[in-house]
This record gives structure tokens, sequence and C-alpha cells, in this order.
């Protein structure tokens, strides 16, 4: 208690730096203890998930060396003549940066897929030895990147609160970039579900505080959505600070049966949200400026209807002409049509 109120720490992720600091002010700190990040590599994160039940990829963890990749990839395609390629991941990494994808196609040989892993940057091929998993590449007819968040309490209650649709770029399609709430209802049980058994093996190892576990939902055209787990981020991550701003802005309920938010007068919430709405040609440009062409064109949020965009991280407007945008609507097509219109705004000539 500080000044007759209660307080504790809440940081993005727990590290030594910021025990200290919990100690030094004699605060209470929500979050896994650093001894216990191994837990969220990939490689501890198959396992984990593999002993709760979860669906996952063909795949090899612990592997350590170039030979190591080729024997993983080699016994994939053994198992999967039809693999679309391999995954390499990095044991301690996020956010999907170390994550490299090596493509079957034309069924290389052998010779030509050590040629394939050896081309990779020679910081990765090194930093190998630290740990790495390699999984198939999952595709489909029909594919997304869903997740699930969910809260460890100190008394080891598991709750889960949110479930998202992440959107991906970068090379390989690996990169995160922004997320959609809520999840596709036809597999939102599914993440559920199994957010909840791997936050009760959690609890039982002493982790606390946010967690998400990311997956593959890929849906052929002749049967229903599979979903696989990718690995478990055992922090916030990109999808917290849009659903704190859901939480504040529109104040309601989360509805575990059916993944959604209704606000207090039972209409449903829905958001987009993503910190990469990028121009070169904003580089150096006012947020002030960005700020008016979204209210001038009457899209700021308004807290009467609760629905509306929401700027955020406008120190990338100095670095490479970047903004956050969350927009806040009545369903999933509302919010993308109010975060196409909030782009159109602030892409208008002045």
């Amino acid at each position: 208690m500080t000044s007759g109120r209660l307080a504790y720490i809440e940081p993005w992720n727990v590290t030594h730096l910021e025990m200290d600091v919990a100690r030094r002010l004699e605060l209470p700190l929500n979050g896994t203890p650093p001894r216990l990040w191994p837990l969220g590599f990939k490689s501890n994160g198959r396992r984990l998930m593999r002993s709760a039940g979860v669906p996952l990829p063909l795949g090899q963890e612990d592997v350590r060396s170039v030979t190591d990749v080729l024997a993983a990839a080699e016994a994939i395609r053994r198992q999967h003549a039809g693999a679309a390629g391999v995954v390499i991941k990095l044991d301690n990494s996020g956010a999907g940066h170390g994550n490299r994808v090596v493509r079957f196609t034309g069924s290389p040989t052998a010779a030509e897929l050590r040629a394939a892993v050896e081309s990779l940057e020679p910081w990765y091929l090194s930093n190998l030895a630290g740990g790495a998993v390699v999984e198939e590449l999952v595709t489909g007819h029909q594919f997304s990147s869903p997740s699930v968040q969910v809260d460890i309490a100190p008394v080891r209650r598991v709750e889960v609160i949110s479930t998202h649709e992440q959107l991906l770029g970068g090379a390989g399609g690996q990169v995160y970039l922004g997320c959609q709430f809520p999840a596709n209802p036809d597999y939102g049980s599914h993440l559920m579900s199994y957010g909840q058994a791997v936050g009760e093996l959690l609890a039982d190892q002493g982790a606390m505080g946010r967690f998400c576990v990311d997956f593959a939902a890929t849906r052929s055209s002749s049967s229903g959505w599979q979903v696989h787990g990718l690995e478990i981020n055992l922090r916030k991550t990109g999808t917290s600070h849009p659903l704190s701003l859901l939480h504040n802005l529109v104040p309601g309920r989360y509805d575990a049966e059916t993944g959604s938010w209704s606000a207090k007068d039972g209409s449903e919430r829905c958001y987009l949200s993503t910190d990469n709405v990028v121009d070169p040609a904003w580089r150096g440009r006012p947020a002030d400026d960005v700020i008016d062409a979204v209210r001038s064109a009457g899209l700021e949020f308004d807290p009467r209807s609760g629905t509306g965009a929401i700027l955020h991280s406008f120190i990338g407007l100095d670095i490479d002409g970047r903004i956050g945008l969350t927009t806040i609507g009545r369903s999933p097509d509302h919010a993308e049509r109010l975060h196409q219109a909030a782009v159109a705004a602030i892409e208008a000539p002045a």
C-alpha cells in the first residue's frame, strides 16, 4: 500500500530489474519470475502444450545445429510427403523475429535443402546453438493465426480473457503486425479450452500474470477447421494494449461462452488494432496533424457510442512514419471499415 492506496507492479515482462524495483518499493509484482522464462522457450513450449493435450505440427525440439535442422526437416518430409516446408524457430525469440521459413518447393534434394538452410544469416545459424525447434509449415485452403490470452492470478486461478486473430507479415509471413478481436467463433472455444489447460500447467510451475498461446488454424475444401499450437508467450504481447483500451473505453464484460465483449447495454464490441500503419512520407509529421485528420473526418472514438478510432504509438512518426491505430466497432466488419476510413483520412492531403 502506498499513500493509503493499494498498488502493485504489472510490467510487460519481468526481468531482474523489475524485481529489484518491486523489492525497493516493497510492492507486489504481477508476472512470471525470470527463473521461469525457459518455460516459454519454443522447445519447452511444445513440450508443455503436448502435455496439455494441444495438437501440434510435426516437429522436433532442441535443435542446435544445421545438421539437426536438416535431420528434422527430412523426418517431417518422411512423415508428410506433401509438407509445404518447415519453420525454424529460435528458442528464445518472440514476435516471429526468430523464425525462418524453408520451403519444399520443387521437392528439393538433400543438397539443395542444405544450401537453403546454410544461406540463412550467419548470426542466425550461430544462434541455433542456443536451441531451436523445426516444425512443419502449416498450410491449408484457408489459414489464420489466432491466439488466446490468459491470466494467472496469484492464487493460481486461471482465467481466459480473450481470443484474437493475429495479423502477420514480414519475411515468410511470420512477423506479428496486429490483431482482430475476437477470434473466429468456429474454433474460438477450442482456443479457450487449450489456453485453460496450458494455464493450469503453467500455474503448477509457479507462473503468474499474463501469457498467450499462438496457434495456426487451417481448413481444407472438404473438412472443418483444425488448430495447431505454435508457441507460448510467457508475458504480455501486442494483443495486450488494445484489449486494455477496450476494457477502459467500453466498460462491460467478457463472455467466456461466446468469446465476445459485451458493453453495459448488452451490445457487442470488436476491434482491429495495429502498431504498423506506416508511410515513409509521414516521417516527421506532427502527431497533432494526424489526430486532427481523424477528428475532422468524424472518426475519433466517441464514448457515447463506444465506437471509433484511437491513435497511439506516435513516436514512430519521427522514426519511419509509423503510427498505431485501434478501431472499436460493433462487429468485425464495422471495426474494419473504421480502420480503412481512418487510414484514408490520414492519407488525404491537408
